[in-house]
């Protein structure tokens, strides 16, 4: 199982970091890409060195697509074509395709969220109503759709995505050694 996340500048760190590790945990791999070679500076001035960039990997070689909010991240991962392909790319060959916080409004450019049940954070509320069912909900799973809705909820979706992507018993597994007090 592999995923990619790609790091794009103004990425929201909670958001992206919290995620690869809660898959990593979960013994999925990640790779993270850049949209450019080097590092990626996100929202808050945290700079993460991807693994790769976007221009060396293919996306048929993952199982998934997580996207990062923050801004201005999800404006730049939205402004990339690339981006775009590989999220309407994997939806239609089923792969989970995931955003949090203001990415789904990449999904809704890449003609993924059509139709869809979704959630986003409260800024994009009124977008995702345009073109799919919005829910409050902090996490909305619809088939291989996975979205959220802020920083504070990347914990719940990250271990959304373990028990989509590797089943439920993994992810009570990762939640408990999460949870466990120390």
């Amino acid at each position: 199982m592999r995923v990619l996340v790609p790091l794009a500048e103004g990425f929201e760190e909670i958001e992206a970091i919290c995620v690869i590790d809660i898959l990593r945990r979960a013994d999925i791999e990640v790779v993270t890409a850049g949209l450019k070679e080097g590092p990626a500076e996100g929202s808050h001035k945290v700079k993460v060195l991807p693994d790769t960039t976007l221009e060396k990997i293919d996306g048929h070689d993952f199982d998934g697509l997580v996207l990062p909010g923050g801004a201005p991240g999800f404006v730049n991962l939205g402004n990339d074509q690339r981006i775009l392909a590989m999220a309407r790319d994997m939806d239609r060959a089923g792969k989970c395709v995931a955003a949090i916080c203001a990415a789904p409004s990449v999904l809704i450019k890449a003609g993924v969220l059509q139709g869809r049940r979704a959630t986003v954070s409260p800024s994009g509320k009124s977008q995702v109503e345009a073109c799919a069912d919005f829910r409050e909900d902090r996490v909305v799973v619809d088939g291989n759709l996975i979205t959220s809705r802020a920083p504070g909820t990347a914990l719940e979706f990250a271990l959304t995505l373990v028990e989509q992507l590797a089943g439920r018993e993994k992810m009570v597994l990762v939640r408990a050694q999460t949870m466990a007090l120390c």
